[in-house]
């Protein structure tokens, strides 16, 4: 299996609106792509941002393409994100994992 990393944050004047943005883009366009085994996405604030992890999972490497193209190493980012004021990791990661448990 491979999960897919990913990391951004805004402004906390943002944040909502940003959480609702993020599920209706990157969560769903990863969930409807085939080979896709799931999507988690966890929140920190740390002073005036709020942090944005997404991790997604999935089959294998063809699967991570359908997703995000042949240069899978990009982020994939959406038109709507700049009313966000998103800061985007450019890259993102993927790695190789037998399992994954719930901590």
């Amino acid at each position: 299996m491979i999960v897919r990393t990913w990391h951004g944050c805004v402004p906390l004047h943002h944040a909502e609106g940003f959480a609702r943005h993020l599920a209706l883009t990157g969560v769903e366009h990863s969930k409807n792509t085939p080979g896709n085994l799931g999507a988690f996405v966890r929140r920190e604030t740390q002073g005036d941002w709020e942090h944005f992890f997404l991790a997604t999972y999935w089959r294998d490497v063809e699967a991570v393409k359908a997703f995000a193209g042949e240069d899978y190493h990009v982020a994939v980012t959406y038109q709507d994100d700049e009313q966000f004021a998103l800061l985007s990791d450019p890259y993102v990661f993927q790695h190789s994992v037998e399992s994954v448990s719930a901590l």
